[in-house]
């Protein structure tokens, strides 16, 4: 059973920065790929970013590139997502997900694709 436990969010001006972090607990981390999703309210869960297993290949929605990005550092069983310029739009809950049986070099975009998911952090940016 692999436990995923997010940190990291909070309250921030619109422009400001911040870093998520999630460390998993109970699996061999190297192996599996890793993606962001976040939730505002009364909206669909949506994608925000993945990582492979790897390490070598990442993706993100296409309102993020630039500004957001995904790590991992498989020494510490963390990923991290780095949110800079934010804007009112990225307030959401952010959570991270965890794939079982990765390909090494090919990151995870929809939800079906993961099989756990972590508690979630809130990120609020203000305008």
């Amino acid at each position: 059973q692999v436990h995923l436990e997010e940190s990291g969010g909070g309250l921030v001006q619109a422009g400001g920065s911040l870093r998520l972090s999630c460390t998993a607990s109970g699996g061999a981390f190297s192996n599996y790929a890793l993606g962001w999703f976040r939730q505002a309210p009364g909206q669909e869960r949506e994608f925000v970013a993945a990582i492979s297993r790897d390490g070598t290949t990442t993706d993100y929605r296409n309102s993020v590139k630039g500004r957001f990005t995904i790590a991992r550092d498989n020494a510490k069983n963390t990923v991290y997502l780095q949110l800079n310029n934010l804007k009112s739009e990225d307030t959401a809950v952010y959570v991270c997900a965890l794939r079982l049986g990765s390909w090494w070099t090919s990151p995870y975009t929809s939800e079906d694709q993961y099989n756990y998911w972590g508690q979630g952090t809130q990120v609020t940016v203000s305008s």
